[in-house]
């Protein structure tokens, strides 16, 4: 868990320094994103989860977040700026590698607003005035966490595990490596675990 399932994402909570005053969108809720959701969560935030597959938008409300957007969904930005009272959101992390998340990221982030990209992805346009310069938003990318940051990790795996256990919804035997990543791959789990003594 403290190496893929809540690792990139804390390591980026804590660039950001994600708050219980912060509203934080979170794109993408493979295991890495419901990953996020509980790292947000445990810091108090509130968590807005964009994601289209329906068993992983549950599982992330099911996690902590306060609310799923359907990426499809044509107003969602619009519906990002009625949530925040028109200011946009004050942190955001995109686990989905896609180009046009990476879009939506931008657009939904309030001025001096702070924004991570974690999944790896595409180009995406970026405007140096419109999205830089005028709105003053931070961007990063991040792949994990810093080694000094440990400690405060295990201590978060360590204080939440009724929502691993959630989190964690397949199990297998090594011998079973081609059953665990087709059940990845159909998007009906949260995070796959292989058990060496299964």
């Amino acid at each position: 868990m403290a190496c893929c399932g809540l690792g990139p994402t804390f390591g980026a909570m804590q660039q950001m320094n994600v708050n219980a005053l912060d509203t934080v969108m979170i794109i993408g809720m493979g295991p890495v994103g419901l990953g996020g959701v509980v790292n947000g969560h445990y810091r108090g935030a509130k968590v807005i989860a964009v994601e289209s597959q329906p068993f992983r938008a549950n599982l992330a409300q099911e996690l902590g977040a306060a609310t799923v957007f359907d990426p499809t969904d044509e107003s969602i930005l619009d519906k990002i700026m009625d949530l925040t009272d028109g200011l946009g959101v004050d942190k955001a992390l995109d686990c989905s590698g896609a180009s046009a998340a990476h879009r939506l990221m931008v657009e939904a982030l309030r001025r001096k607003g702070q924004a991570c990209f974690i999944g790896e992805g595409g180009d995406f346009p970026l405007g140096a005035s419109r999205d830089m310069i005028r709105k003053g938003i931070i961007l990063r990318g991040n792949w994990h966490y810093k080694l000094s940051d440990f400690p405060a990790l295990i201590k978060v795996i360590g204080q939440v595990g009724e929502q691993l256990d959630k989190l964690i919804t397949h199990q297998y035997g090594m011998s079973q490596v081609q059953e665990a990543w087709e059940q990845q791959c159909t998007g009906n789990a949260g995070k796959v675990v292989l058990d060496p003594w299964a």
